[in-house]
């Protein structure tokens, strides 16, 4: 599982550089200023959950049920929350229909905030 967990830290560590290097050349002539700013808050929390899930892998004081829970939680919720705000930033340049996407972000959210919940209950509950 810890090699699991850092792959994916990776991946998304990776994947956050690129995009906004991408975002901050590329897009930077086809973006509003408002949507730019939009497209780079989820890169940024891509790459702060890319470093939370690299702790995750390595601390120890977890155990393997509470990092399995922790990591699903914080994927789903990178992909829910960075993946829809990519979406909606950049569909008037790709064309997408992405209005249903708005309420999605916040759920992402929610799913990040319960990964962190869950990390301080588990530290909190260990003896």
């Amino acid at each position: 599982m810890d090699k699991k967990i850092l792959l994916v830290a990776a991946f998304l560590g990776l994947s956050a550089i690129i995009l906004g290097a991408f975002g901050a050349h590329a897009l930077k002539k086809v973006l509003s200023v408002e949507q730019l700013q939009s497209f780079e808050v989820g890169v940024r929390y891509q790459m702060y959950h890319a470093l939370f899930l690299l702790f995750i892998a390595v601390f120890t004081f977890l155990s393997e049920k509470e990092r399995l829970v922790i990591f699903w939680l914080t994927i789903i919720g990178v992909l829910f929350f960075s993946g829809s705000i990519y979406l909606l930033s950049t569909n008037g340049v790709t064309n997408l229909k992405t209005k249903f996407l708005g309420p999605i972000t916040p759920i992402g959210g929610m799913f990040l905030i319960s990964a962190w919940s869950y990390l301080f209950y588990s530290v909190l509950s260990k003896k």
